[in-house]
């Protein structure tokens, strides 16, 4: 992380504050959406970037896809209380578009460094988006949805699985099996201390 992204950074909140890196999102914004939940969870849930309802409301995951997610998580035992919750970039974009290369790059630093302070026994990516910037590389979440790959951060190394985005769900019901699998298998991992409940790992 630069030094200017450094000053932004609260490490004590696990927090970023009055960063101003993207000019398109300052604009967009009306505040910073910093990651929910336990500082010290098992889970890290990393979304794509705050919708309208998240901007507003200055938590990820509350809107129609926050439901979703809240459903799910119910339904493996767990609650948001039990989670950390963040996104790839934390600031709204303009009309919800996609977060571009350069926001998800300028923005990167401030997730490594949540996922390293909260030290999760899993990262869950919900959507492409959070997949690929944090594996780089191209990721078929449909297809992969389930999968557990290896995070690299730094001289650091986590668990990443693979999860369809919440909001898939309610455009494309089909995908309801694979996002329902996805956190089972992520409840479990978590649930075993990271033994092997996922494959391989």
């Amino acid at each position: 992380m630069d030094e200017d992204a450094r000053e932004c950074w609260s490490e004590e909140r696990i927090a970023v504050e009055g960063c101003e890196r993207c000019p398109d999102l300052v604009d967009s914004r009306s505040q910073i959406v910093n990651g929910a939940g336990p500082t010290d969870a098992d889970l890290l849930f990393v979304g794509e970037a705050p919708g309208e309802t998240e901007d507003k409301q200055g938590e990820p995951f509350v809107g129609r896809s926050g439901d979703v997610l809240d459903d799910g998580l119910r339904d493996v035992g767990l609650s948001r209380r039990d989670v950390r919750i963040t996104n790839c970039v934390r600031c709204r974009p303009p009309d919800n578009r996609d977060p571009t290369a350069t926001e998800r790059t300028n923005c990167r630093g401030y997730l490594d460094r949540e996922i390293a302070a909260v030290d999760p026994e899993l990262v869950v990516t919900l959507g492409k988006v959070p997949a690929e910037t944090l594996l780089e590389q191209s990721v078929a979440v449909t297809n992969r949805a389930g999968d557990v790959f290896e995070l690299a951060v730094g001289d650091s190394r986590w668990k990443l699985l693979v999860c369809v985005h919440p909001a898939a769900t309610l455009y494309d019901p089909s995908q309801r099996d694979a996002f329902e699998t996805a956190l089972q298998a992520a409840a479990e991992y978590a649930g075993d201390g990271g033994q092997s409940t996922l494959g391989d790992w």
